[in-house]
């Protein structure tokens, strides 16, 4: 996965390390506040590695990196995997060279951010494993950990996914209650189309009424809110390609399967982004 895709995120990476740094050393960035680590002696020089327990896919390079750099400059990082790489059991990801103390101090953070992070990567390459020989693509959803939600979409891109809206700015999403204050979905579609015509404009439905209401309001995606797959296969054929078609809830690893051949457009899951199971890695003094 080229760094440079990281340039496509507002990503914070040096404020996020930050915070998460001084949560372990007592509010502010100060290595001398690692008691345990200071029981080493200062010129202790180490050589260390981090390597994954199990299979997966590698995100959050940058994080780790700045973990290791904020504690300490001089300490040298040879990343053998980058971002986006698939992962089997015991593969070495990066070989690190400093002060024993500074690696120490850096390794939980470091190790947090990668895990998590690729955590999300490898939950979603898994699901879109599953639709790989379909027409049908993964979308993540705005249900993500508060406060991570740029890096989250970075790395289930990094999984073979593909970012829905980033937030209430990017794309209209207009959902139940939504449709409920503006009165229908025709006005709520003419109006979102009215503001900002350059904005896409999608429109949750929840049976085959609304759809054809909302197909007939132009709007350029229809989500089909717990449709069952035969109703999933009607509204392909109702669409028939005048607009985008994707499905949400009730997504399970046989239902993908499923759903990957009713011709729908995309599948969106909020468990690839909530539901997160971290990768086991672990960072060894050599």
């Amino acid at each position: 996965m080229p760094s440079t895709m990281l340039s496509n995120y507002d990503l914070n990476i040096a404020d996020d390390v930050r915070a998460a740094l001084s949560e372990d050393l007592g509010g502010y960035v100060n290595p001398l506040n690692d008691i345990t680590a200071m029981l080493i002696d200062e010129t202790s020089f180490a050589h260390a590695y981090i390597i994954t327990r199990e299979a997966g896919v590698l995100c959050g390079v940058a994080w780790a990196t700045e973990a290791f750099k904020q504690i300490d400059e001089a300490i040298e990082l040879e990343w053998l995997k980058q971002d986006g790489d698939e992962l089997s059991t015991n593969d070495v990801l990066v070989k690190i060279k400093g002060k024993a103390r500074a690696i120490l101090s850096a390794e939980r953070t470091a190790l947090n951010f990668l895990q998590f992070l690729s955590g999300t990567a490898s939950t979603t390459k898994r699901y879109a494993a599953i639709l790989a020989e379909s027409r049908t693509s993964l979308l993540d959803t705005r249900k993500t950990i508060p406060g991570y939600r740029q890096a989250q979409k970075y790395a289930v891109v990094c999984g073979g996914g593909k970012n829905h809206r980033i937030g209430l700015y990017d794309a209209y999403l207009l959902k139940e209650n939504h449709i409920k204050a503006c009165g229908s979905i025709s006005n709520a579609v003419n109006k979102a189309r009215a503001m900002n015509p350059s904005k896409p404009i999608e429109v949750e439905v929840e049976n085959l009424d609304e759809l054809h209401q909302a197909i007939s309001a132009g709007a350029d995606i229809v989500m089909l809110d717990n449709f069952n797959n035969e109703q999933v296969k009607e509204a392909v054929s109702i669409a028939n390609g005048r607009c985008k078609l994707e499905v949400s809830g009730n997504i399970t690893d046989e239902r993908l399967l499923e759903l990957a051949s009713t011709g729908v457009d995309y599948v969106s899951s909020g468990a690839i982004t909530k539901h997160v199971k971290a990768l086991d890695l672990s960072l060894l003094i050599e």
